[in-house]
Formats: structure tokens, C-alpha cells, sequence
């Protein structure tokens, strides 16, 4: 489940932070889970045993996980919340957005750029977009 990114500048450990963070957040990872050991994670994606650690530190410190000496590391905080339940209808239609934004011939990073220039909902948000879309005219 672990996977490193080398081109996108985002340091190592930080990578396995968010990985562990969003599986969190989706509901993968539950209290009471034990995370993969150190030497597993750092032979299967061949980084330092040291970056792995740093990561795992990180998320002690954040109180997302706990070390039990001589068992692992395990899940100890949650990210997730009620909507949950909701992450299956919303997989299902955003697949079909992206199966429509392929089949109008946009590659990954086009879809990754429009996905991360799209603001999220708020106050005066839509205010924003169309300053900012004005600015890049």
C-alpha cells in the first residue's frame, strides 16, 4: 500500500505521512490496526529504515499512532468522521467524472491541474476564482 513519489519534491517521509493520513481519512486504517514494520516499509519501497522512522515519529507525535515494544506500531487516533458512508456514492461519481474528463482526451496531469486549481466551497470563494481567473487572462 506504500508507494514513493521521487519526482514530486515532497520529501520521503513526509509522502508516507499523507499516505497514512488519507487512509485514515477514508477509513482504510482503523484504531487498533498495526502499521507495517519498519524493514518491511523500507524494502518495499527501498528508502532508509531512518525515514520510515521519522514518518512514524511524526505520526506519535500527532497522536495518530502508539509504538508497543516488541508488537509495532498501531493505530491509536482516527481522522475519519460520519461521512464515511458516504465515500462509496462519491468514489462512483467522481470515477465517472474521470472516465468523462479521459474520454475528452485530458491526461493525468491535466486532470490533476484542474482538480487542484478548483477551489474548494466556502464564503466568498466563487468571488475568488473569478478574480484569480481574471488575473490569468
Amino acid at each position: 500500500m506504500v508507494h514513493l513519489d521521487a519526482r514530486s519534491g515532497v520529501a520521503p517521509y513526509v509522502q508516507l505521512v499523507h499516505q497514512v493520513r488519507q487512509a485514515l481519512r477514508l477509513g482504510l486504517l482503523a484504531e487498533g490496526d498495526r502499521l507495517p514494520t519498519v524493514k518491511d516499509v523500507a524494502a518495499s519501497v527501498a528508502i532508509n529504515p531512518n525515514t520510515v522512522l521519522k514518518a512514524y515519529r511524526e505520526l506519535e507525535y500527532e497522536g495518530l499512532v502508539a509504538k508497543k515494544q516488541g508488537a509495532g506500531t498501531f493505530i491509536s487516533g482516527t481522522l475519519g468522521d460520519d461521512s464515511l458512508s458516504e465515500h462509496q456514492p462519491l468514489r462512483r461519481e467522481l470515477q465517472l467524472w474521470l472516465d468523462r474528463a479521459r474520454a475528452a482526451g485530458l491526461g493525468e496531469e491535466s486532470i490533476e491541474a484542474l482538480s487542484t486549481s478548483t477551489p474548494a466551497p466556502g464564503p466568498g470563494s466563487s468571488r475568488r476564482t473569478r478574480r484569480g481567473a481574471a488575473c490569468r487572462r
